[in-house]
């Protein structure tokens, strides 16, 4: 099953060669901004002649490019940070080197992880694995596409929204957002600090559990980090599942509600129990989202002004124009609406009518989770109302592609771990994902049920 498993008996320089040739030829689909082929093959030396070793001896491994890491830009897709060169890494990626991981090269995402498609990239998009006039999904498309074309056994991404789960289910590979706080943020372009995760995407669960396993922990560096509670379990028998009935409306395409019940007839068959659940706060939360997360944004993104690092422009005269230009180059359409939004509800006058109800509506949706979850072990439902749309197909319409993240928001707005499991294809031949999500903290709890059924289906 584990496809990690595959590179520890290999030789490091091999496994880049490969994974860098194989990356080369997959051009096409623009899944990486840059390869970090010189670092990656210095390391690679290093592990062959044991001066590097670890579980994840030699298995080589691709960063979304708004993780600080060294031997290639950091620019989160962005031409503010185009050429930027990190002075340290990512938390995540320096645990992952320490057992010996190598990463050979940043994914392409949304400019600032603004986005669910890639398609915001200042870069240009990246196409989707099973279908070249398809999105990646987003915010991290890149990763997923590496991971999906066998480029790489796995990749790190963020999820802020749903940012890892909906490209893990437009491109069929798991992807995992693990409980807020569980894998600290250090090392990360902050887009939205109340909801960012960091996760994972494999081909397996077996390996979501071992890389989750590595990444997770204290940091000193981030103070939102959970102390370590993220350890491989046997799974729980005779489970109570939830299907949430919001999450299975007449606005989700057929084809994803029947993928959707296949893989809750599945946990029957193993014998967990499914029954329909309400949430009643799931429809106003992606109203929610798109409050707090842009006040966020424009909070987080007011650093770039021109003047300490990140672009700045040319010829100007005035103070305010270095901001202003700096600004409007620097950043893509998508990022200039979210940092307007953002300033909107914040302002005086409107943060009491916007924003402050929106973090009274998030702790109604807290609520409604804590109370399911008295009754139920896990909750269930698609991960997108779609498989992956057409590029071009919503990027005139804002509103229409927020939509593409309303079953995807709710857990990260309650911090709640959640997971994008491969449940099968369209007729079209596209990925659907399920998402199972569970109470904070029962990441691996939410693997090992995963896994389980990953095991049925090779048994069978």
């Amino acid at each position: 099953m584990s496809k990690i498993a595959d590179y520890l008996n290999q030789s490091a320089v091999e496994n880049v060669k490969q994974a860098i040739a194989k990356a080369r030829q997959n051009e096409s689909y623009h899944a990486l901004l840059s390869l970090t082929e010189t670092r990656a093959l210095e390391r690679a030396a290093k592990v062959d002649n044991g001066l590097i070793g670890g579980r994840l001896k030699g298995v080589p491994f691709v960063v979304k490019d708004n993780f600080l890491a060294f031997g290639a830009p950091t620019t989160a897709a962005s031409k503010m940070l185009e050429n930027f060169n990190a002075p340290l890494q990512a938390t995540a990626v320096e645990k992952l080197e320490a057992e010996g991981a190598i990463c050979i090269g940043k994914a392409n995402l949304d400019a600032f992880a603004h986005g669910g498609s890639t398609e915001n990239s200042a870069f240009g998009p990246t196409k989707n694995a099973f279908d070249q006039t398809r999105v990646a999904g987003g915010s991290s498309g890149g990763s997923a596409v590496v991971t999906a074309l066998d480029i790489v056994p796995f990749a790190l991404g963020s999820d802020t929204g749903g940012s890892i789960r909906e490209p893990a289910s437009f491109n069929g590979v798991y992807g995992i957002k693990p409980s807020y706080g569980t894998v600290s943020r250090y090392g990360v372009v902050a887009m939205a600090s109340s909801t960012d995760t960091i996760g994972c995407f494999t081909t397996n669960a077996a390996d979501a559990e071992l890389v989750m396993s590595i990444m997770s922990g204290r940091d000193p560096k981030d103070m939102t980090t959970l102390p370590d509670f993220f350890a491989p379990t046997a799974v729980k028998p005779s489970q109570r599942i939830g299907l949430v009935k919001d999450f299975m409306s007449e606005g989700v395409e057929p084809e994803v509600r029947d993928r959707t019940n296949e893989y809750v007839a599945k946990l029957r068959a193993a014998g967990h129990t499914v029954e329909e659940v309400e949430l009643p706060m799931a429809k106003y939360a992606l109203a929610v989202y798109y409050i707090v997360v842009p006040a966020e944004v424009s909070s987080n993104l007011a650093r770039y002004d021109g003047v300490r690092y990140g672009h700045r422009a040319e010829a100007v005269k005035t103070l305010a124009e270095l901001y202003g230009r700096s600004r409007d180059e620097g950043f893509v359409t998508e990022n200039k609406r979210r940092i307007m939004i953002g300033s909107y509800v914040l302002s005086s006058g409107f943060f009491d009518a916007y924003y402050l109800q929106a973090q009274k509506a998030r702790t109604l949706l807290v609520n409604e989770f804590d109370q399911l979850f008295t009754d139920y072990d896990a909750l269930i439902g698609p991960v997108a109302p779609m498989p992956a749309f057409a590029l071009g197909a919503n990027t005139a319409d804002p509103i229409k592609m927020y939509l593409a993240d309303i079953m995807t928001v709710p857990a990260s707005l309650a911090g709640l771990p959640a997971i994008s499991v491969p449940a099968g294809k369209t007729s079209a031949g596209l990925p659907v994902g399920v998402q199972l999500i569970g109470k904070r903290r029962a990441d691996a709890q939410l693997l090992a049920l995963a896994k389980s059924l990953e095991c049925d289906e090779v048994k069978n």
